[in-house]
Order: C-alpha cells, then structure tokens, then sequence
C-alpha cells in the first residue's frame, strides 16, 4: 500500500511539473531574436578580404582594381548590395558630406592624387581608427590617413550607408 502511494506521489509531482512547464512556456512572452547587420563594419570587413589584390588602371574585379573599380565592387558584393557609381569622381558626388570627426566605418574618403589639384581622383573605404582601405598604386591596402602623402591630398568623406 505504501508502494502505491509512493508511485502516485511521484506520479502526480512528475504529472504537475509537466503542466508547470507548459504554463510557464504559454504564458511568458518570447524574446524575439534580433539580429542588425553593422553595415559600415560589414563592408570594412569584406574590403580587407581583398587586401593585396593588385592595380589596374580601369580594373572593377579582384584581377585588378583601381581606386572606383575597388570601391563600388565592394559595395555591390558586401551585405549593403548597394549599387554606387563607378568613379571616384561620380562617387563623390553622392552621399552625405561627412567631417572627419564623424567619420564611420563604411564612409568613402576622397583624395586629389591625379595632375589636378582639389579634383577627386581617388575613393577608399573607411575602416576606423583613422585608417582607410583602398586599390592604391602599390595594390589594395590599409593606409593611415595621418600619412603626409593622404594628409595633403583629402578633399573630403561621405557616408552612402543607411
């Protein structure tokens, strides 16, 4: 007999949990799962993937680019799938003008590095940390902005991204 009642007492608390469990799970709001994607630190991260990639005056794919070439096939091929024109020049001339204070991961920074002082002639991708990324001379690389050749040559940034 008190056997019995001690199966029916492990029964019942088993039995009540369970229903417990039930309640709890009904009747607790869920979280829901959230996840942003940080554009700026998405594009930073897919343009290091081609860091050491070479020049070629006119090149848009990873068998050569140049300064525009770079930077619109990175935003076209990162999370942003943003379609931006295909000079440094036309890039320029979208977006919105950011100080250098501002700046942020994802922002285009633009040089006079051509013959022409003052005219764009060159667009990076800006990493943070006073850095950008971008299809050099010398090929895709990181460079500080504090570098006296980029020092003297900034014309300005924009940020493109949402």
């Amino acid at each position: 007999m008190m056997i019995l009642q001690v199966r029916k007492t492990k029964s019942f608390i088993a039995i009540a949990a369970i229903f417990a469990l039930a309640a709890a799970f009904l009747y607790t709001p869920l979280a829901k799962a959230s996840a942003s994607i940080n554009y700026g630190e998405e594009v930073g991260a897919v343009s290091k993937l081609y860091e050491g990639k070479t020049y070629q005056y006119g090149g848009t794919s990873p068998s050569g680019f140049d300064a525009g070439g770079f930077t619109q096939y990175i935003y076209k091929k990162a999370a942003t799938k943003l379609f931006i024109p295909r000079t440094s020049a036309d890039q320029y001339k979208i977006g919105k003008a950011v100080s250098l204070k501002n700046l942020k991961q994802g922002d285009l920074v633009f040089y006079a590095t051509g013959p022409v002082k003052g005219k764009v002639s060159f667009a990076a991708i800006y990493l943070g940390g006073g850095k950008f990324i971008g299809a050099t001379s010398k090929g895709v690389k990181t460079v500080n902005m504090s570098d006296k050749y980029w020092k003297d040559r900034y014309i300005g940034a924009k940020h493109i991204l949402k």
